[in-house]
């Protein structure tokens, strides 16, 4: 039997499939190391500047933001070894009334959750801002 000269010298390509499973392994290994190096030098930053570390930017976190503006400005908070500042209904309404805004401009688009907190929050608020008006306004008649 005569051999084709062209097949006897073209060398056999072997394909290894467990190398690419180890290659993707080792890719996965390495971006959970660097996420974890980041994630380090971030909370040592944030301990560095006197604050916890940054909660991930969500829906629940903007509507938090909106709400604890609204508390400060009832005056029913205050930083650290401070008094809590003077209420100040107009601004604890705009931002109870930013919360308003993106309710009705997110209806039908937010997860069951998200609109949970949405309307939970606006009702607390809603509530506070209520009792805060009324003992403010006690305070202005004496």
């Amino acid at each position: 039997m005569v051999k084709n000269k062209e097949t006897e010298h073209d060398p056999k390509i072997i394909v290894d499939e467990d190398w690419k499973a180890e290659a993707q392994k080792e890719k996965e290994v390495l971006a959970a190391q660097e996420e974890a190096e980041k994630a380090a030098e971030e909370k040592e930053e944030s301990k560095q500047q006197g604050r916890g570390p940054v909660p991930p930017g969500n829906f629940a976190a903007l509507v938090s933001t909106l709400a604890t503006q609204a508390i400060y400005s009832m005056g029913l908070m205050a930083p650290e070894g401070q008094d809590p500042p003077e209420p100040d209904l107009e601004i604890a309404r705009f931002n109870i009334d930013m919360l308003t805004t993106i309710e009705e401009k997110t209806k039908g688009n937010l997860s069951e959750e998200e609109s949970a907190v949405l309307k939970n929050t606006l009702s607390e608020l809603r509530m506070v801002f209520v009792k805060v008006a009324d003992q403010v306004a006690k305070m202005s008649e004496q």
